[in-house]
């Protein structure tokens, strides 16, 4: 038994883990934290975490138009033994390539390269956005917007290459988005405004605004206010809601997933976060800030345009979140993993870790026998097998006006659905080899999983997993069990 797993055993402490690859730097996060039952919910959940290690951000490393693997590597090295910890005492966490980094030829590659070095604990993907999204919204300001329950907060993340909106109440993200606005589509030498590089989308905006620059001809100011007037003007659209700027040519050309706000009754407080949300609050405490194009790109200007704007800037001194530049990070070490409970049904301890399972579709305990047949038969055809999310909630059976416990779901309910389950494998023949996984929301893991396999007479490979918030995402990761405890994280998050 490792080290780490006698210390689980011992006090129920895990470690987790944060990497982030963006359009301008890199950096890394390593936390410990206590898992149990929380007491207001219920459920299995991480305690508040201890942050051992925070890396000093990095460049990300580019080599013509590919990221430097081998620079990558030495990063990755040097993190984890500043850390002081070893892979395999890893429990949980995460690893995304983010905004201009995603475009590069071997994104892919790198993601894969994270996971062939730091383990099957994590998840690592590239180009996610509005995972990003999530992450940058409960890395920055979910405690802020629990803290403000009544209040809509949109935080908007705006790094080099991308703004990423996360519309969220009480703590919980309602809705994302990805816009290519971002500090780094053009590229100085610091100090000046001579072009070094400009993106793909910095010549649409270019050609947009009717700019004739190439790399090698210093930008004037006008035509540098004009830029980021547009991106000041994109941005106050995208906190108003429908407008009609976004419909513009140039602004679909910059919008990759759009944010929808038509449901809010009143305007939501903006927060930021990211390397140019950082600048921001820096301007706002009335901190000095670095001298021009410091950091060889727009960052520095994108701040100073966004807090001469009355729409967003109205509440960067009231609400300040956490975490800020480093808050995509902070989310992927901390809130990218849940965590499932002993009551889990798990009749081969030996298939787990799973990795990349698709999920099928989402649907209510109560679907009915076509539903869950029509997902047990794609399952059947996937060769890694699939997931099936369950989104209802449980119906509440308490009395009015006494404290509530955890949510339960009545036994007919879970019987119905396991019933379901067990003729729809029976009927698709799915075969041991193939997993089906059922991710559930309240405790009622090992009753379900009974019920499915007729009380273990099926030889199918079903898991049910309990205790699990609906998320609705495409790919779930599903680690080892380690002492009745399951690390869940989603990713493809739409």
């Amino acid at each position: 038994m490792s080290s780490r797993e006698k210390e689980f055993h011992k006090n129920g402490v895990v470690t987790m883990v944060g990497l982030d690859f963006g359009s301008t730097t890199s950096s890394a996060m390593v936390a410990h934290a206590r898992v149990g039952r929380n007491s207001v919910t219920g459920r299995m959940a991480f305690g508040h975490p201890d942050i051992i290690y925070r890396s000093e951000p990095v460049f990300t490393p580019f080599e013509n138009d590919r990221i430097d693997e081998i620079a990558l590597r030495g990063y990755l090295d040097r993190w984890l033994q500043a850390s002081g910890i070893r892979i395999e005492e890893l429990f949980s966490g995460g690893a995304i390539i983010t905004g201009l980094a995603t475009e590069k030829a071997n994104a892919g590659r790198i993601a894969e390269l994270v996971k062939e070095r730091v383990g099957e604990a994590i998840i690592a993907t590239a180009s996610d956005p509005c995972l990003e999204s999530w992450l940058a919204f409960m890395g920055s300001c979910s405690t802020l917007s629990r803290c403000h329950s009544e209040r809509a907060i949109i935080n908007l993340d705006i790094g080099g290459g991308t703004t990423n909106p996360a519309l969220g109440v009480n703590g919980n993200v309602l809705a994302a988005g990805c816009y290519f606005i971002g500090a780094r589509h053009f590229q100085f030498e610091p100090g000046t405004y001579r072009l070094t590089s400009i993106s793909t989308y910095g010549c649409v905006l270019l050609d947009h605004l009717g700019i004739s620059r190439k790399v090698g001809d210093d930008l004037k100011i006008p035509e540098r206010d004009a830029i980021l007037e547009f991106y000041r003007m994109m941005l106050e659209a995208i906190v108003r809601g429908p407008d009609k700027l976004l419909e513009s040519h140039a602004a679909r050309l910059h919008t990759q997933i759009p944010l929808p706000t038509e449901e809010l009754s009143r305007q939501p407080v903006i927060t930021f976060s990211g390397g140019v949300g950082e600048l921001i609050y820096r301007h706002a405490l009335g901190q000095p800030l670095p001298d021009t194009t410091h950091f060889g790109d727009l960052g520095i200007d994108l701040a100073r345009s966004i807090m001469s704007s009355p729409i967003l800037s109205a509440g960067v001194s009231k609400l300040v979140p956490e975490n800020m530049g480093r808050a995509t990070v902070y989310g992927l070490a901390i809130h990218s993993t849940e965590v499932s409970g002993a009551t889990l049904f798990l009749p081969r301890k030996e298939i787990l870790p799973l990795q990349d399972v698709p999920i099928v579709g989402r649907m209510s305990m109560d679907a009915g026998d076509e539903k869950v047949r029509q997902l047990i038969r794609m399952i059947a055809k996937s060769e890694r097998g699939g997931a099936i999310q369950v989104t209802a909630a449980a119906e509440d059976d308490q009395s009015e006006g006494v404290i509530k416990g955890p949510s339960v779901e009545k036994m007919e309910r879970v019987k119905a659905l396991g019933q379901s389950l067990y003729s729809g494998v029976v009927a698709e023949g799915i075969t041991p080899d193939t997993p089906l996984i059922v991710l559930v929301p309240n405790n009622c893991g090992k009753s379900l999983g009974n019920y499915a396999t007729g009380w273990r007479r099926l030889s199918a490979n079903i898991v049910v997993i309990d205790e699990i918030p609906d998320r609705n995402a495409h790919f779930v990761n599903i680690g080892r069990n380690r002492n009745n405890i399951v690390p869940v994280s989603f990713y493809g998050v739409q």
